[in-house]
């Protein structure tokens, strides 16, 4: 039992748990900004972010058609 209590606290105390920890947390994150997201049509959120996206889009194209 002293064998595993040593395993599990090198591996979640040490350097490699706080890597670990770290993409937990940025999965939490994101999990909590995509949910507020989708939840949350009503403010124009949604849109906001899909305006965005197409001006960078729209941005791009332009640059890739100017260069021809």
């Amino acid at each position: 039992m002293l064998e595993i209590m040593e395993y599990l606290r090198a591996r979640y105390l040490g350097e490699k748990g706080q890597g670990l920890t770290e993409y937990a947390v940025l999965l939490a994150f994101v999990v909590v900004v995509v949910a507020a997201v989708t939840t949350n049509a009503k403010s124009g959120l949604i849109d906001a972010i899909t305006a965005a996206f197409s001006k960078v889009k729209n941005g791009i194209d332009t640059m890739t058609i100017s260069k021809s």
